[in-house]
């Protein structure tokens, strides 16, 4: 691989790779770490890498250097902070104040629930929902079969809602 394909490669996946970061870390910062380690290892590894399909690879050194961030930090922070991309987004959609309340309080109760759940249902809820990732690609990415990629879809989109109906119920009691 060349400097130039590879720096069309990271023109190409970087957006990519750093919203899979953020999504799983909630940190920009740690997020263009993980982005930057990312592509050096991709640099590193650009002889045993398929070029024509990177991501699969990318989005699985991504995780992995996201879960070695996670267990770097002293402490876990679980609190949601409102990003401005959120508040921008927010208020294009015209929503009243209330309204905007409402969302983010969502928002946060969403992370945590989220933040919760244990590999791999994690990272198949952020690929899928998030990242927008085809079902086939997910299961390139984490190395699982398409079925398999599908049922702990289904089960960590239930986690999820359990989780989220509990907190309405204590919340609306």
């Amino acid at each position: 691989m060349t400097l130039f394909e590879f720096e069309h490669q990271v023109k190409q996946h970087k957006d990519r790779v750093y919203g899979f970061a953020f999504h799983y870390l909630g940190s920009s910062e740690e997020a263009e770490d993980v982005t930057q380690e990312v592509f050096i290892r991709f640099w590193q590894h650009r002889t045993s890498v398929d070029h024509s399909q990177p991501i699969g690879w990318l989005l699985r050194v991504t995780r992995n250097a996201a879960i070695d961030a996670i267990r770097k930090r002293k402490t876990y922070q679980r609190n949601v902070s409102v990003d401005s991309e959120m508040i921008e987004h927010a208020s294009e959609i015209a929503l009243s104040p209330e309204q905007n309340a409402e969302y983010a309080d969502f928002r946060g109760h969403l992370k945590r629930a989220l933040d919760t759940l244990a590999e791999p249902y994690r990272s198949i809820v952020i690929m899928r929902e998030i990242e927008e990732m085809k079902y086939n690609e997910i299961g390139e990415t984490l190395d699982l079969p398409l079925n398999t990629v599908k049922v702990y879809l289904h089960r960590a989109r239930k986690m999820l809602r359990d989780q989220l109906k509990e907190v309405y119920h204590r919340e609306h009691e």
